[in-house]
């Protein structure tokens, strides 16, 4: 190996520059971004990639972006062979044509040079606020093609030789609703590639350009075999397993994904064959995104120390049918693809929860959550709210599910209810957990959250993506499924019950309410400790009906305290109805 000919200090040294330097650039974006769902969410993502293409470091932030950067990378490589030069800037966001992964999320790569020398790529995705199309925030789940879904940008210059062309700027400023806070999101993420190319430049001046190529190979083969190490770990075998999308917005639905998942030695092949063909929805997900998802999964159950280049890829190896959900053809819509990644990374981590059951944890809340809300203030002024929040983990081996806490998959935040209401036109009623809706286990699944709003603008669209109610959060080793979701419009005496993927319009002071699925539990209920429980009842977690029925403790009159003789006679019984 490469880093057998290198100094391990030095090794070390440079490892941590790279990732401080995308690190860096992913503050950059949060302290600059306009827009809520890129500053407050943080739906962005680093990345520095070597002249070849290859990941070499990734920032802590999106697992489902970052697995895409190659095929970014990639288009530019291929576009603009031989006309790559310093001072360039390219974008892109096309899923058929430059390796996007849906409209919204659009890149910005900058090559580096020293001299006339390419060095590598600087590059941040970010998730616009509006980018066209059918909805405000352009996440629909009701297009049935990506020509409805907004502006499409295929591998182009952003800045040519330094000179910025216009003509792209003032051609995406047209086809938005928000062009401020668009431009003001892309200059944020030019500021960030801005930092990365000077770190980068610092690094080539302390080492020099062929040291560090050096170093870029060594990266890659250790964290390869690192990977290895901790595949050939695992129980050799075959594992299969099979998760929905609820996708009761269309006929076609439920969607169905397949998973099965050899470990062979060191290796692991992947093949989600008997997955749903794609469908006339915006839930379809483009490859490079199912295989960041599929890689994601994996990186999971590994060390945490290894580093995040792509050389853990290489002994994983991924087969995915074409024209299906997980790799639609063109024109399939893409839109709100982020459900169909979430749904992926659950099936390859149920499969792998067969092999390796202390380490898995049970199903959570399926994702984040969308609500985007747009239209017109009373001054005529455009706004799209665009909502992301999730939060509900299952248990583990060791552990209750985490509230507040996004899926894996997607690591962005709840935005501040104080911020939406600042600038948007709507009230937030409630936000809050819910009791009784994590799944019962040794390990509780985490409580899910209620979020509900009220539009005191003028009418609005509503586009509601969400998941997990006909096929609510799976339980492991014995725990309990989570609660399902819901969607309300108008609670109340005449209140409608809308699909998980729902676009509506919102009329002044009309409501929608949304109950989030719970974390699945654990290992079997009747092994919880009974002071857990008892915690869990005084903090507002479990009711007592939930506490004697599902975990078997039985609490004295004041709920202040166990009946452990009562308690240990009704889990006998519970035991024996159970068969456990």
């Amino acid at each position: 190996m490469t880093s057998d000919r290198l100094d391990p200090i030095t090794f070390e040294v440079v490892k941590n520059g790279l990732d401080s330097m995308v690190d860096e650039m992913a503050i950059t974006v949060m302290r600059t971004a306009y827009s809520g769902v890129v500053k407050d969410a943080l739906d962005y993502s680093t990345a520095f990639c070597a002249a070849d293409g290859q990941v070499i470091a990734q920032g802590l932030t999106i697992m489902l972006h970052l697995g895409s950067f190659p095929s970014a990378i990639q288009s530019v490589l291929t576009k603009f062979d031989g006309r790559i030069n310093p001072g360039d800037v390219f974008i892109l966001n096309d899923p058929y044509t430059s390796g996007g992964i849906h409209l919204p999320d659009v890149y910005i790569i900058k090559p580096v040079f020293s001299g006339a020398a390419l060095q590598g790529f600087v590059g941040v995705v970010a998730h616009q606020a509006d980018i066209g199309g059918l909805v405000p925030g352009s996440n629909s789940t009701e297009s049935i093609e990506i020509y409805q879904e907004g502006l499409r940008i295929p591998t182009s210059k952003l800045y040519d030789a330094g000179k910025p062309s216009e003509a792209v700027f003032d051609l995406i400023a047209t086809n938005v609703r928000l062009p401020i806070q668009v431009r003001g999101d892309m200059r944020s993420q030019l500021a960030a590639c801005e930092i990365g190319e000077r770190a980068l430049l610092e690094l080539i001046g302390r080492y020099s350009a062929e040291e560090l190529n050096r170093h870029y190979e060594a990266l890659l083969d250790y964290s390869e075999l690192r990977a290895r190490q901790e595949i050939s770990a695992l129980p050799d075998g075959k594992y299969e397993f099979e998760d929905f999308i609820d996708a009761d917005n269309i006929k076609e639905g439920p969607v169905r994904l397949a998973v099965s998942l050899e470990i062979r030695g060191d290796e692991i092949f992947v093949d989600m064959a008997g997955s749903s063909p794609q469908v006339p929805a915006g839930i379809n997900s483009p490859l490079p995104f199912t295989k960041a998802a599929i890689y994601g999964a994996i990186r999971l159950i590994m060390d945490p120390d290894i580093p995040n280049a792509a050389g853990y890829h290489r002994p994983i190896h991924i087969t995915v049918p074409s024209a299906s959900v997980v790799n639609p053809v063109h024109p399939a819509p893409v839109a709100a693809r982020g459900i169909t990644g979430f749904r992926t990374m659950d099936a390859v981590l149920g499969a792998l929860a067969q092999a390796i059951p202390d380490r898995v944890p049970a199903d959570g809340e399926g994702g984040n959550t969308l609500i985007s809300l747009g239209g017109r203030r009373s001054d005529g002024t455009p706004y799209a709210l665009v909502d992301f929040f999730a939060g509900a983990r299952g248990g583990g081996s060791g552990s209750d599910g985490s509230e507040g806490v996004s899926h894996p998959a997607g690591n962005t935040a709840s935005s501040p209810v104080e911020i939406l209401e600042v600038e948007n036109p709507v009230v937030i009623d409630e936000y809050a957990l819910i009791t009784d809706s994590g799944g019962a286990g040794k390990f509780r699944g985490a409580q899910s959250y209620v979020k509900q709003v009220t539009n005191i603008g003028e009418q609005a669209t509503l586009q509601l993506r969400s998941d997990k109610r006909k096929f609510p959060p799976y339980g492991l080793q014995g725990g309990s499924t989570g609660s399902p979701s819901l969607n309300i419009l108008n609670p109340g005496p005449n209140e409608r019950l809308l699909p998980t993927l729902a676009q509506v319009e919102l009329g002044k002071n009309e409501v929608i309410r949304h109950e989030m699925a719970g974390g699945g539990g654990w290992g079997n209920p009747l092994d919880r400790d009974p002071a857990a429980v008892l915690e869990d009842v005084i903090d507002g977690r479990v009711s007592v009906k939930a506490a004697r029925d599902e975990y078997g403790v039985v609490l004295a009159e004041r709920s202040s305290e166990v009946n452990e003789v009562a308690t240990a006679k009704l889990r006998t019984e519970l035991a024996r109805q159970r068969g456990s």
